[in-house]
């Protein structure tokens, strides 16, 4: 498969492959790692909305388009890439991509919905999660899951639970919860 290319591994559009541009330091989620966080999340997501603060070649906000979310919105501050995002849905024939040309931190810090999944996928270089995951947590739906990518293992914020972790190469991938939550 090219660098520049990701293939959708569940759902209704399983086995369709999608083309972004090839962009410096653009990191696209592991097929290996999304089926494994997929499988946490469960291959059902109808109805869910999601937020994807770093949206990049799509493949996180596409899967779970893919599997029946309602609403995926998907940020990037690189006009070309929210261009191929918005190429991508068109050509899945697909009006559940809201996109954003836009800082991450700063639509975080303004945003007022609630997510049902919010998927944290930063640049490994530049991550700042001590801003980042107040930011995000704060628009995780009670009952929603955050997920985290990064290069280094993450502990929990206070008031949520690390429900799952797990490694692949050099990314360690999280999934949490409220602390409390079912």
């Amino acid at each position: 498969m090219p660098a520049n290319e990701i293939r959708i591994i569940g759902g209704r559009w399983r086995g369709r492959r999608l083309r972004f541009p090839g962009v410096t330091g653009l990191r696209p989620t592991p097929d290996r790692v999304r089926e494994t966080l997929f499988n946490w999340l469960g291959q059902d997501l109808s109805g869910c909305v999601t937020l994807d603060p770093f949206a990049g070649s799509g493949a996180l906000s596409f899967e779970a388009l893919s599997r029946g979310a309602r609403l995926a919105v998907a940020l990037e501050r690189r006009r070309e890439l929210v261009r191929a995002l918005q190429d991508m849905a068109s050509a899945l024939e697909s009006d559940a991509l809201e996109t954003h040309c836009a800082d991450a931190f700063s639509f975080l810090a303004r945003e007022k919905r609630l997510f049902d999944v919010v998927f944290l996928d930063p640049p490994f270089d530049a991550p700042a999660w001590e801003t980042l995951l107040p930011l995000a947590t704060a628009r995780l739906a009670p009952s929603g899951y955050l997920y985290a990518e990064s290069a280094t293992p993450l502990d929990a914020p206070p008031g949520f639970a690390m429900w799952r972790r797990d490694k692949a190469g050099k990314v360690h991938y999280h999934l949490l919860r409220h602390a409390g939550g079912s």
